[in-house]
């Protein structure tokens, strides 16, 4: 919470013509640099994930597998505007698609049962406290995975709200990596090494050498 898929075989055959593959750079086998541990479980964490609700402050949750998945509301009152589409496909594709994690866009979301889309993202304020301007929280933690969710929501307000900075924090929060003081070690909230999550973040805030180091140790 911020203030200011699996594989294509898991979803069938027939689906994988609906989705589009944003890239991967994979980076394995550089050296362990991290500055600090910020990957879902930490010595300061739960060591399980759990399902959630809007509004409850929690621990973020591991993505179920390296395969993330994502959707953006296209209709309704979380349906996002244009510019908000936009500063997701850009996180997704210069923030995250570059790690070793493979980004895909899902057309035909699945909201239930077994492969459920990884990411929904949302715009819109129902459920968030007054203090927070986007939060993340787990709808299906995986019965025999107690790190994992099969499936994360993103909501972000709208206004002005739906930054590229803030979309790579909550983006960050689903897919495991938290905020400083319950990193390990523990760092300030707003130490600059903890890239977009630090908090609160500012509007161009990019992922950081220290979050993609967790995450391709991690998927």
């Amino acid at each position: 919470m911020e203030k200011s898929r699996e594989s294509s075989s898991k979803r069938g055959l027939a689906l994988v013509s609906s989705l589009v593959l944003v890239g991967s750079l994979g980076v394995a086998g550089v050296a362990w640099a991290a500055v600090t541990d910020n990957m879902f479980p930490t010595a300061n964490t739960l060591g399980y994930c759990y399902n959630q609700s809007p509004g409850v402050n929690h621990f973020p949750c591991q993505t179920d597998n390296r395969d993330v998945y994502y959707y953006m509301d296209s209709n309704g009152e979380c349906e996002l505007e244009t510019v908000d589409r936009n500063n997701v496909q850009s996180v997704m594709r210069n923030e995250f698609a570059p790690t070793d994690l493979r980004i895909y866009y899902d057309s035909t979301p699945v909201f239930s049962g077994s492969g459920e889309t990884d990411i929904i993202y949302q715009e819109g304020s129902t459920g968030m406290p007054s203090s927070v301007d986007g939060m993340t929280w787990c709808n299906d933690a995986v019965d025999n995975k107690p790190l994992a969710c099969d499936q994360q929501y993103i909501r972000i307000r709208g206004n002005g709200s739906y930054t590229y900075g803030l979309t790579c924090h909550e983006t960050g929060h689903a897919v495991g990596l938290q905020h400083g003081d319950v990193s390990s070690p523990r760092l300030s909230r707003t130490d600059s090494r903890l890239g977009c999550m630090v908090t609160p973040v500012g509007s161009g805030a990019k992922l950081g050498s220290n979050n993609i180091e967790n995450i391709n140790a991690t998927y």
